[in-house]
């Protein structure tokens, strides 16, 4: 006997939520996959981008997966070589991986395994390790609107032939870079902060006359930086120094055991092609810098200046001898008018 018309109709309803279901994971799948190959299509992009500027990236072992709500770009290690600097920079990583959510395009968050291994022009090598790098990266149709960098135990080791080889090492490391909301667009400012906890270099050390582990917390903003998309190199320096861009330091607190400095200041570069500028710093529990007794320095300075040491910077904490001014300038490193018996600054291109 067969069964009614209306009876098939009703059991064909209880398949309709498992029909709908399988539809929706179909065109799901499909739009992951869609995604996916605008994923690759833009590396690849970006890729050759990077080759016609002199820069050559390499992803070893790459894959795109993440299904079904992300998309993990993973590289096996990643590199670069790059001629812009005159002689080939190399740079190379361990394993790496981009993630951004389906829901959220707009953030791409990073991972990346040390150690990384530089070789730099005139010989010099760099070797960086951590337990843990992260970044972030925010961007819009405009181009990047915040990056952020996460760094854990970051050890750093730079050598050079006939030199001693310089060290850095750190419990962690921040920094943030965002479009500066209230600088006028002519600017072209991207506000800073950087932010160091148990920092040791021995090249400090031996200008402070102390070995304490020390924190450093710094907010600055860099005007111009539309010089910097095609990167960190001669051409985007030269780029940057001719549009009169300057990094103004609007705070820096550095502590370090019982000492402790907090300046403001501003640099650039000069035509030499140096860091130039001026800092204006307070400090106190410091006994000597670059082997000059403070207590003496500021005495005699204070009475070349007619007593003026006393005074503090704006917002700097109670108890701060303000210092005379530290002026980089032709090479050099003047604190007043005392050049400080410090090698000269280098030629950064």
């Amino acid at each position: 006997m067969t069964a009614p018309a209306s009876s098939r109709s009703s059991r064909a309803w209880l398949y309709a939520p498992f029909l709908l279901l399988l539809v929706l994971a179909l065109g799901w799948t499909a739009f992951w996959f869609v995604v996916r190959s605008r994923v690759i299509d833009a590396v690849d992009t970006a890729l050759a981008r990077e080759a016609g500027l002199g820069r050559s990236w390499s992803c070893t072992d790459r894959s795109v997966t993440g299904f079904p709500f992300r998309v993990e770009l993973r590289c096996g290690s990643l590199a670069l070589a790059s001629a812009r600097w005159g002689e080939e920079v190399r740079v190379q990583t361990g394993p790496a991986v981009a993630v951004g959510q389906i829901y959220t395009p707009n953030l791409v968050i990073a991972q990346i395994t040390g150690p990384l291994q530089a070789t730099l022009p005139e010989g010099r090598t760099l070797d960086l390790g951590w337990t843990r790098l992260e970044a972030s990266l925010s961007h819009a149709a405009g181009g990047p609107e915040r990056v952020s960098l996460v760094v854990t135990a970051p050890d750093a080791r730079l050598s050079a032939p006939g030199l001693a080889p310089e060290t850095w090492k750190a419990a962690s490391l921040e920094a943030h870079l965002r479009r500066s909301p209230s600088r006028p667009a002519t600017d072209q400012a991207v506000d800073l902060a950087l932010a160091v906890k148990g920092s040791v270099l021995p090249a400090l050390d031996a200008l402070l006359g102390t070995t304490e582990a020390g924190d450093v917390d710094i907010q600055a903003t860099l005007t111009q930086a539309e010089a910097f998309r095609i990167g960190l190199n001669p051409d985007a320096l030269e780029a940057w120094r001719t549009a009169g861009g300057q990094i103004e330091v609007t705070k820096l607190v550095s502590v370090k055991g019982p000492a402790r400095i907090e300046a403001t200041g501003q640099f650039l570069i000069d035509q030499t092609h140096r860091p130039a500028g001026q800092l204006q710093a307070s400090l106190a529990g410091i006994r000597q810098i670059a082997g000059i007794p403070v207590g003496g320095l500021a005495a005699g300075l204070g009475g070349l200046l007619g007593g003026r040491l006393s005074a503090q910077l704006p917002g700097a904490a109670p108890g701060l001898t303000a210092l005379p001014p530290v002026v980089l300038r032709e090479g050099r490193v003047y604190l007043g008018p005392i050049r400080l018996p410090l090698q000269p600054l280098p030629v950064l291109y």
